[in-house]
Parts: structure tokens; C-alpha cells; sequence
């Protein structure tokens, strides 16, 4: 798979990129960003570990080799403030992102490309991406919840003081101030999470609210997440370069699941080789749902306020 990165020689887009060579799934690795020099810089370093990584073709590009990408992933944007909400950024950052839409119209894509959003606010960009580029909704996709998912069950790990990797927990709706927890449905190695000792409405008050503060509280202390998110970056795109077809909370534009519609934000998905295959409806307590509707309902409000 041929993958390029808009942004790769920020923070997110590096990590990702970083990750993405440790993984070794894709074959190539294209980096871009508004400097040119900073994506030559980042593809040459990368390229400098490559002897104990993967045969991989990484180099630095331009928008005219997306024409021929795979997948593009599109991580340019400016950095949230520690006391800004993700929504905040829209009237900062939509301007600049559609520039990079028009760049990708002008430059050609193949049909069968796969749009992947991870700057923010990436709900509402993830609908612009769909609504604006004419590529089919299935192959429109933004990084969603995936990271508050992981931090989400990381805080819950090490409070438990179990490995991280045995617990399944997912945080829906926005990637923002009103995602909210899926508490019905977590598990730590297939058993139900709330059948845990210890796990109280307290506990479950005090992780999510870390949760929720997690990434203000990266940037406050170095300045803005990168590595965590690198990750999860690339867990998404190995899942679509394998046709892995697993469940992960991505944002799609919503085609009925839970009675919403014209919005992107994310509920469980699967994902394969086509990016979106089916958006799932699984049953959930009705707080959860409120919950669920209620975000959909803002990003809506937002989403009415952007040209």
C-alpha cells in the first residue's frame, strides 16, 4: 500500500509516520508538508533507520504524488491551546484544511483512495472531506475516538493494575467535549468490566473525566500529543491495508446507526481494505444513547456554522 502523510513533519504526522515504518505494513511512505525541507528532513531520517525496520520506499513528496496514494492521511493543522476545546479550532483550521482539499481535487485521486482525517476537530472536517472531495462515504475516514479509546483504557488499566492490552473499552460520539464512555458494553479479558472489584461509580467518574482531560494535559506538559496518537494512526491504517475488518471507533458520516444521520462523528465500525464496511448498531444503555445523540446534535450546530 502506498500511503501518503499531509503534515509530515509535525508532530502527529512524524509519530504516525514513525509508527508506520516500525509497523512495516506499507510499502510506501510518502511525506509532505508545507516545508519542504522539514519532509525531506523527516523522510531521510526515517530512511537512515530503515536497515532495522523494513524495505519500505520512503521520501518526501508533493500533492502530485497523492494522484497515485493508496491512502492519504491528512494530519496538517495548528495545535489546540491547553484551554481551548477541540470545536474551537474550526474557525482556525477549516480554512487551512480546505486549501488542502482543493490541492488533492486539482492533483487527482484514484477512486479507490482512502481519506484519512486525524486533524482536528476532526469530526467536522471528516464531513467536509466527505462532502467536498465526491469520493464515496465509505472512504472517508477521521482518527475519531480511537485515541481517547486507547488512553481510555490505558487509565483504566493502571488503575486496576492490569495489563492494558486485556482491557476493551471505547469512548464514542466526538472527539471532544462531548464524547461520552461505553461503560455497557467493557470488558478486561472477555470478562465484564463492571463486574470487576473496585470498579464504582466513582471509579468510573474519576477515569473518564482523566480521560477527558488527557489531551490538555499532554499539552500542557510538552506541548501536544505524539506519540500515543502515532499509534493509533497506524493501527487504523494496518487495519485497512490488511482488510483486518476489525471494530474500531472511527468517524464516518453516520448513515442511520442510532438515528442519526448528516454528521460524522464515531460509533463502532468495522474497517477493511475499502475503509468503511458497516457502521454497527449495537445495543447500548439508554444514558449511552441520549449521550450518543446529544453529540451528534452539537457537531450538528457546529457543522451549520462552517461554509
Amino acid at each position: 500500500m502506498k500511503v501518503a502523510i499531509i503534515g509530515g513533519g509535525g508532530r502527529v504526522g512524524s509519530c504516525a509516520a514513525f509508527a508506520l515504518q516500525c509497523s512495516g505494513v506499507v510499502k510506501d511512505l510518502i511525506i509532505l508538508d508545507a516545508n519542504q525541507a522539514t519532509a525531506e528532513g523527516e523522510a531521510l531520517d526515517l530512511v537512515h533507520g530503515a536497515a532495522y525496520c523494513a524495505d519500505q520506499n520512503i521520501y518526501a513528496g508533493t500533492y502530485a504524488d497523492c494522484a497515485q496514494a493508496d491512502l492519504v492521511c491528512i494530519t496538517a493543522g495548528l495545535r489546540r491551546k491547553p484551554d481551548e476545546s477541540r470545536l474551537d479550532l474550526i474557525n482556525r483550521n477549516v480554512g487551512l484544511f480546505n486549501g488542502i482539499l482543493d490541492s488533492l481535487k486539482q492533483a487527482g485521486l484514484k477512486k479507490s483512495a482512502i481519506i484519512f482525517v486525524v486533524s482536528n476537530p476532526v469530526d467536522i472536517l471528516t464531513q467536509l472531506a466527505a462532502e467536498r472531495l465526491g469520493l464515496p462515504w465509505q472512504q472517508v475516514i477521521g482518527l475519531g475516538t480511537m485515541l481517547d479509546s486507547s488512553r481510555f483504557c490505558s487509565l483504566i488499566a493502571a488503575e486496576l493494575k492490569l495489563p492494558a492490552t486485556q482491557v476493551r473499552a471505547m469512548i464514542l460520539g466526538e472527539h471532544g467535549d462531548s464524547m461520552l464512555p461505553v461503560w455497557s458494553s467493557a470488558s478486561v479479558g472477555g470478562f465484564p468490566l463492571l463486574k470487576f472489584p473496585g470498579v464504582t461509580p466513582t471509579f468510573q467518574s474519576k477515569i473518564f473525566e482523566r480521560t477527558q482531560k488527557s489531551g490538555a494535559e499532554v499539552i500542557s506538559r510538552k506541548g501536544g500529543a505524539g506519540w500515543a496518537v502515532g499509534v493509533t494512526i497506524k493501527e487504523v491504517i494496518d487495519c485497512i491495508a490488511l482488510d483486518r475488518q476489525r471494530v474500531l471507533p472511527v468517524s464516518s458520516q453516520i448513515q442511520g446507526a442510532y438515528g442519526i444521520r448528516g454528521i460524522s462523528l464515531s460509533v463502532p465500525t468495522v474497517v477493511g481494505r475499502g475503509g468503511v464496511v458497516q457502521q454497527l448498531e449495537i445495543e447500548l444503555w439508554p444514558k449511552e444513547m441520549q449521550a450518543l445523540q446529544a453529540s451528534a446534535h452539537a457537531l450538528k450546530a457546529t457543522r451549520a456554522k462552517v461554509g
